[in-house]
C-alpha cells in the first residue's frame, strides 16, 4: 500500500486486513440469523410448526445448523451481535403489543391471578430447583420462562441477573419451548371435557402457558370470547416482566456476595425501553399501521436473537447439564397449571 510514494509498515496493513475480516465476519454472523429467522416464519406458517411460534423454531434452527454445519469462526461477532444487541431491540419492540387500558379492563382479579401465578411458579421453580442442585442461574431462567412469557423473559433476565451464563439461556428456552408446545396441545385436547365457558377457558391458558403462541394457538377451541380474554391476560403477563425481573435482580444479585459499585449494576434499560412503548401505545402515539409493522418486526428481531442464541450453543451443554433442568421445567409446568386453575376458583 502506498500513500504519498510511500508504503506503509507491514504491521498497519496487516491491522487494516483484519479489520475488514472482523467487519466482514460481522455482516456474515448477522446476515446468517437474518437468513434463519427468515426460514422460521416460513416453517411458522405450516400446520404444527404455528404451535412453536417463530422464536422457538428460529433458535431450533440455529441448534440445528450449529449441529450439522461448521459456523465460521470469524462470524461470531455477527452472531454475538444479533443474539445480544438486535435481540434486546426486539423485546423493546415487544411492549407495543400492550395496551395497558385494555389490561386493566378485564378487572383487578385479573392482574391479582398474573401476579399470584408468577409468585407462586417463581418460588416453587426456585426452591425444587435447590432441592435438585440445578445451578441457581438456570433454575432462574426456566422459572421467568415458566411464570412471565417464555422465551422472551429469559432473553431480557440472562444480562440482569449476575451468575447466570450464555450457555444457560438456549438451555432454558429449549425446555420452556418443548414444554410450552406439550401444554398446548394437551389443552386442545382436554378442552371439550373442561365444561367450563370459553372466557374462562381463555383466562385459564393465558395465564398459565408459557409463550405467546402457545397462547393463541390453545385459545383457539373457545372461539373469539376465549382467544381474547387468553391474550389480554397473557400479556398482563408481559407487562409484570419488568417488575419481576427488577426484583430477581435485585435478589439474586445481592445474594451472589458480590461487591459492586453503582456502575457495576446491569441496570436493564431495554427493559425501560420496553415499558416506555407500552405507555406510547397506551396513549395512542401509534397508528395501526405503524403499531402491526412494529409488532412484526419484534418478532423478526428477537427471531434473529433467538437464532444466535441457537448457533452459539453447543450439544455437549444438554449432555452436562442432565435431565434434572427437565424435570424442573415439567413439575414447574403442572404447578402453574394447578394454581391457575386453583386461582380461577378463589378469584
Amino acid at each position: 500500500m502506498m500513500i504519498s510514494g510511500q508504503r506503509l509498515p507491514y504491521k498497519a496493513e496487516r491491522v487494516s486486513a483484519e479489520q475488514k475480516e472482523k467487519m466482514l465476519g460481522l455482516y456474515q454472523g448477522i446476515l446468517l440469523t437474518f437468513i434463519l429467522a427468515m426460514l422460521a416464519d416460513s416453517l411458522a406458517n405450516l400446520p404444527f410448526f404455528s404451535i412453536l411460534g417463530v422464536m422457538i423454531i428460529a433458535i431450533m434452527l440455529g441448534m440445528t445448523w450449529k449441529a450439522s454445519m461448521n459456523v465460521p469462526v470469524h462470524a461470531a461477532a455477527g452472531i454475538t451481535f444479533s443474539s445480544k444487541y438486535i435481540l434486546r431491540a426486539g423485546i423493546v419492540l415487544l411492549g407495543v403489543r400492550l395496551n395497558l387500558v385494555n389490561i386493566m379492563e378485564m378487572g383487578v382479579s385479573i392482574l391479582i391471578i398474573d401476579a399470584f401465578v408468577i409468585a407462586g411458579t417463581l418460588g416453587f421453580i426456585i426452591y425444587i430447583g435447590k432441592l435438585l442442585h440445578i445451578d441457581k442461574g438456570l433454575t432462574l431462567l426456566i422459572g421467568v420462562g415458566t411464570a412471565i412469557c417464555g422465551a422472551a423473559a429469559i432473553v431480557a433476565a440472562t444480562p440482569v441477573l449476575k451468575g447466570t451464563s450464555k450457555e444457560n439461556a438456549p438451555l432454558a428456552v429449549a425446555c420452556i419451548a418443548i414444554l410450552g408446545t406439550v401444554g398446548a396441545i394437551g389443552y386442545i385436547v382436554v378442552y371439550p371435557f373442561l365444561g367450563i365457558d370459553n372466557e374462562t377457558y381463555g383466562i385459564l391458558v393465558g395465564s398459565t402457558l408459557h409463550e405467546l403462541a402457545h397462547v393463541v394457538a390453545a385459545a383457539v377451541p373457545g372461539g373469539d370470547a376465549g382467544s381474547e380474554s387468553a391474550v389480554v391476560v397473557k400479556l398482563g403477563r408481559v407487562l409484570m416482566l419488568v417488575p419481576a425481573v427488577l426484583v430477581l435482580s435485585a435478589i439474586y444479585n445481592r445474594s451472589t456476595g458480590e461487591k459492586t459499585s453503582i456502575k457495576d449494576i446491569p441496570f436493564p434499560w431495554f427493559i425501560l425501553g420496553f415499558l416506555g412503548m407500552s405507555v406510547l401505545n397506551t396513549i395512542g402515539v401509534f397508528s395501526i399501521g405503524i403499531q402491526d409493522f412494529l409488532t412484526s418486526s419484534s418478532v423478526y428481531l428477537m427471531a434473529m436473537g433467538m437464532a444466535g442464541l441457537g448457533l452459539s450453543m453447543n450439544i455437549q451443554d444438554f449432555q452436562k447439564a442432565g435431565l434434572r433442568p427437565v424435570l424442573l421445567g415439567v413439575l414447574g409446568s403442572i404447578f402453574i397449571v394447578l394454581l391457575g386453575i386453583a386461582l380461577l376458583i378463589l378469584v
